[in-house]
């Protein structure tokens, strides 16, 4: 017996917005395998509205409307079961975010989640994530944004701690950060991580995969300090015009890869981390899991 369905994800960040539409197939007596359809990616940079305005303009709030009118009709053309949309930190911060959601909804009748970075984690908690840290290593999991990055410490298969922070790559190409936020980075990171002899990194973003694409790595081996700091000079001996004619860069991607390499690199030498696993998950993944989750628990019957 086999059964196919479709769910989709909206993914509005501060640097993009993404929607993911993925079939979930579930076999009889097998593991049920996600496979992801469609990714369409447009790069409306929220972020530098908000953050050095305060509030999302006219421009981007009509960029953003006409986006997910067309995400609506791939949804019906797909025939997607259920969807679910989610915003992070620029929406979250803009002074016009749940206007802007609201308005949305009224036009489109597609709902905004406007969620924080403890909710991000926990739904990307959710995904392929599960079977890496199931052991009895130390991961610290980065999922670096536009926004914020979210810092999550396992160990023995079991969060530690947790913690968002407003470091993220359009604040920082902005020059836009609060005064102390990187030494607070490192003093959370070194405090949470002191404890354990043995640390690796898990790695989550748009550019992180980017790079792990890149450096022609097979699937579940990881990036090294060393190479991810060979590839930040690399990188840095462009410029930006370079990255995108030379070295292949979309323009959205081109300024933003160097600061969140630089995350990385940070997170990694503060953890005393040598490797960085790239399981290429993100929110995306984890809202069609969650929502595969939900349909689950509704199955389920309960006597009374």
């Amino acid at each position: 017996m086999l059964n196919i369905d479709k769910y989709a994800a909206i993914d509005i960040g501060s640097n993009a917005i993404r929607l993911l539409i993925a079939s979930v197939v579930e076999q009889e007596g097998k593991d049920t395998l996600f496979k992801k359809t469609s990714l369409v990616r447009v790069p409306i940079r929220l972020g530098e509205d908000v953050f050095l305005q305060g509030r999302i303009s006219d421009v981007n709030f009509d960029r953003m409307l006409e986006s997910m009118k067309a995400f609506k009709l791939l949804m019906s053309i797909h025939n997607v079961k259920k969807f679910r949309a989610c915003a992070t930190s620029a929406m979250r911060e803009a002074a016009n975010g749940k206007e802007i959601a609201e308005k949305i909804y009224s036009e489109t009748d597609l709902k905004i989640n406007i969620i924080d970075g403890n909710d991000e984690a926990a739904i990307i908690a959710t995904t392929d994530l599960k079977s890496l840290i199931k052991s009895e290593k130390t991961f610290l999991y980065v999922d670096v944004g536009g926004g914020s990055t979210e810092f999550t410490l396992y160990a023995n298969g079991h969060t530690v701690d947790s913690r968002s922070f407003k470091l993220g790559t359009v604040r920082i190409i902005n020059d836009i950060l609060e005064d102390t936020i990187w030494d607070d980075v490192e003093e959370w990171i070194k405090e949470s991580t002191k404890s354990y002899t043995k640390v690796s990194l898990i790695g989550s973003g748009g550019n992180i995969n980017h790079i792990y694409k890149n450096s022609g790595k097979k699937i579940g081996k990881p990036l090294s300090y060393f190479y991810l700091g060979q590839y930040y000079d690399l990188v840095k001996s462009y410029s930006y015009e370079e990255r995108i004619t030379e070295l292949n860069m979309n323009p959205d991607r081109a300024d933003v890869i160097l600061p969140a390499t630089r995350i990385y690199l940070s997170a990694m030498k503060w953890s005393r981390a040598k490797n960085i696993y790239v399981p290429k998950i993100g929110l995306s993944d984890g809202i069609i899991k969650s929502l595969y989750n939900e349909k689950l628990a509704g199955e389920i019957e309960v006597d009374l």
